[in-house]
């Protein structure tokens, strides 16, 4: 996902600072019957369809879909002017009775609205925001704010897949409390161990961008040393060169020295050049040097059959062996 440093989202190191900072994070409530969810476009506009067959899908599942004012609005790509969508972010984030929120889309524009938000907006009434893509700003602000978040499909997927689709149903369990465990096929280039940590990441190019806000604080790398964190990270339309510079980011930034496993998802709409196989072949090359599990292809993804929920910020266990690999969240 191509970036200016403008759209960037909070750094990478804002994140591990707040974790080095905070004891535990909030794992929302579960959703019940009856419950109110905010739909909203944080980000690009969305097709004029998707609010409604979203909200359709969460009302089959028995919950009340409330459509924020601004969720088709049109400002350049962006669903509205910044103050537009973060009237809908802020409003849906500070309602009591809205228990969790899906947004309609990714694309670009989600990071504008952090400046003006505060930590107190993300846990004040801490609840579900549900994405993947550009969402991954937001799921940086609410780890960063102490509360857990969900690299999901979204508006789009739920709206078009429907309430019985496999996927979208493991979305829906994971609102209602029940904790994901996965297990998926071995990728040759695996390298296998157990790890456990905090599972964080999302879209690689927006966390990896150098961004945030005065508002927000972010410190050096010293800030994650004695914090166990599981990486995950995938992304689409981005080059290898692009996703091997990134990649160095991290590495040279410390990161990668300090978390205990990694998750590579799956990454499309590129081309394969400079004598890889694919993008994992690249990627292999630095990662498995690091003595820690690291699985390939695990299913995060801007390939809406093949992106499993993933809980920002919660407790988890990876375990890659010759068979297979197994992601199991804890509280």
């Amino acid at each position: 996902m191509k970036r200016s440093l403008i759209f960037a989202s909070l750094s990478w190191c804002i994140i591990l600072s707040a974790l080095a900072g905070c004891k535990s994070l909030v794992m929302p409530a579960a959703l019940q019957a009856g419950d109110k969810v905010a739909i909203i476009s944080p980000a690009s506009t969305p097709g004029g369809d998707n609010p409604e067959r979203a909200a359709a899908t969460l009302r089959a599942w028995g919950f009340e879909p409330v459509i924020g004012n601004y969720v088709l609005a049109k400002h350049h790509t962006y669903a509205g002017t910044i103050d537009e969508r973060c009237a809908d972010l802020r409003w849906a984030l500070n309602d009591p009775d809205i228990k969790a929120i899906v947004c309609t889309r990714g694309g670009y524009g989600a990071a504008m609205l952090l400046d003006p938000m505060t930590h107190e907006d993300f846990k004040r009434h801490p609840k579900w925001i549900v994405g993947y893509s550009d969402i991954t700003a937001l799921h940086s602000a609410m780890v960063c704010s102490g509360v857990m978040s969900l690299h999901a499909n979204m508006g789009g997927a739920l709206g078009s897949r429907g309430e019985n689709d496999s996927i979208n149903l493991m979305l829906r369990d994971a609102l209602m409390g029940k904790l994901p465990s996965y297990t998926v096929p071995a990728h040759p280039l695996n390298k296998t161990g157990t790890a456990r940590g905090i599972v964080i990441g999302g879209n690689m190019a927006v966390f990896t961008n150098i961004g945030g806000s005065r508002d927000w604080d972010f410190l050096d790398r010293d800030n994650i040393k004695g914090k166990d964190i599981i990486l995950f990270f995938e992304d689409v339309s981005e080059s290898m060169p692009r996703v091997n510079s990134m990649l160095q980011a991290l590495r040279l930034k410390g990161v990668l020295s300090h978390v205990k496993g990694i998750i590579v998802g799956r990454f499309t709409e590129y081309e394969p050049r400079d004598g890889y196989h694919d993008m994992f072949e690249m990627l292999s090359e630095t990662l498995n040097g690091y003595g820690i599990p690291v699985c390939y292809d695990f299913p995060a993804s801007h390939d809406e059959d093949w992106n499993y929920p993933i809980i920002e910020g919660c407790s988890a266990t990876l375990t890659v062996d010759p068979k297979g690999v197994t992601l199991k969240f804890e509280k």
